[in-house]
């Protein structure tokens, strides 16, 4: 089988026209996110109390978590299938494909055990709030039941990613998104079946976005044709993902354990509105990622596939393009959180406590994010160019390093909200400095 000619031309194609091609349709995919999981904090904040609007904010850190690791590998199948699209070697390809559902299946009956026994003892460790870790522990415990949806969903749009084709799980994402809102409503307002019924219409959608993502490769024509008779692991391309995917885990489980950190330290405030008023600006801050993910996916694919193509003169032109893109979009939406976050903050809540307390996240957090876009995509080039150790090594020290350090030394010293938000900044500013310096040294080492 031969890749389809009406494929993305990522190797030799017009940079900007396809920049935007492959990019659009993800921002529009997160934008769909973020709409519908802001339908979700919205309808358990109005209508099931800040108690559940709080239950379900303290869970978002552990959940982050425990997906982190498991979601890096769907990075690695995206550099490892785009190479060998760029090299057009269609056995690799189909190995690649086999093995990467694979992984989404083992992984998402690791997770669900792990959330589900695991759920109890993380929110406490996080001082979660006795009023409310009960509901916690149950939105958890559901969520996770159906953990591995969620990552067949990944691991396969990975598939369609990699070649280029961003628009089908665009459309999968709107068709499960508007089912996760409905059952939402349906379930809070008429069952009132609170937290519960929020976890469950998420993992219901979930299951619709990972059938759709998957028969769309079950039908597809080219090399990328998923055969469930032909499901195995390949041993030489599960190395090769592990390469490239489990630092790129580590990558968001660093993340997600500095979150989880930063969240403890929230919870010893032992106030209701200070974690609602968290969860909710942390909702609105997601806005911002629209761009910044969209532009560093499209880093690390169009790296890939150029590597594998011959084409190491783009990689360049790709990291500059993708960085002037995601400066400009992630600093506008930035400035546009700061001036109308209190407006967004009250679809939320009706306390202004809350609201006051989302936007000292705002101001320190969400209009300052463009730092961490940068960050992301020296990082995703690096992926992108087979290189995803170092650059993991330098988030460990640069992220999880500043960060624990802070809480651990500058926090109780002040004792106040904002010095708590302020290690975000610090973190993202040093560690996109060594990010860029280890960069070029990579770059010189690939590209000669």
């Amino acid at each position: 089988m031969k890749v389809r000619d009406d494929a993305l031309d990522i190797v030799n194609g017009p940079l900007l026209r396809n920049l935007f091609t492959f990019a659009v349709p993800l921002m529009f995919s997160q934008l769909l996110q973020i709409l519908f999981n802001a339908a979700d904090t919205i309808v358990v904040g109005k209508f099931a109390g800040q108690s559940a609007l709080a239950a379900v904010g303290a869970t978002g850190s552990i959940v982050f978590l425990l997906t982190s690791m498991f979601n890096g590998l769907s990075t690695g199948s995206n550099v490892i299938i785009a190479r060998c699209l760029g090299m057009k070697d269609d056995k690799r390809i189909e190995e690649a494909v086999h093995t990467s559902i694979v992984l989404a299946l083992a992984s998402g009956v690791f997770l669900t055990a792990a959330g589900i026994l695991l759920a109890p003892v993380l929110l406490r460790l996080m001082n979660t709030p006795e009023a409310f870790i009960d509901l916690s522990v149950l939105y958890m415990r559901i969520y996770f039941g159906g953990v591995i949806f969620l990552l067949l969903y990944n691991f396969a749009s990975a598939v369609l990613r990699s070649k280029g084709d961003t628009k089908r799980p665009m459309y999968f994402l709107m068709i499960s998104g508007v089912i996760n809102v409905l059952l939402n409503l349906f379930a809070v307002i008429v069952l009132h079946m609170g937290v519960a019924g929020v976890a469950i219409a998420t993992v219901v959608s979930e299951a619709v976005s990972a059938f759709l993502v998957c028969r769309t490769l079950i039908s597809a024509e080219d090399a990328t044709h998923l055969d469930v008779h032909k499901l195995r692991a390949d041993r030489e391309v599960v190395q090769e993902i592990l390469r490239i995917g489990l630092p790129a885990g580590l990558s968001g489980v660093v993340f997600a354990l500095s979150n989880v950190v930063i969240q403890s330290s929230i919870n010893s405030f032992n106030s209701t509105s200070v974690v609602a008023g968290n969860s909710a600006g942390a909702n609105i801050e997601n806005f911002v990622y629209i761009g910044m993910f969209a532009f560093s996916q499209a880093t690390i694919t169009f790296t890939s596939q150029c590597l594998g193509g011959k084409r190491k003169d783009r990689i360049r032109p790709i990291l500059r393009t993708t960085l002037l893109l995601t400066c400009v979009t992630a600093g506008l939406i930035s400035i546009l959180l700061y001036f109308f976050g209190p407006q967004l903050l009250t679809l939320y809540t009706d306390e202004q406590a809350v609201v006051d307390v989302g936007m000292i996240r705002t101001y320190w957090v969400a209009r300052l994010l463009v730092m961490n876009g940068v960050m992301d995509i020296f990082i995703n080039s690096m992926r992108g160019m087979g290189y995803s150790a170092a650059p993991t090594a330098v988030m460990l020290a640069g992220i999880c390093g500043v960060r624990l350090a802070w809480i651990a030394f500058v926090f109780p010293a002040m004792g106040t909200l904002e010095s708590i938000y302020m290690c975000y900044p610090i973190s993202w500013l040093i560690t996109s400095v060594v990010e860029y310096i280890l960069w070029r040294r990579i770059y010189r080492k690939v590209c000669g």
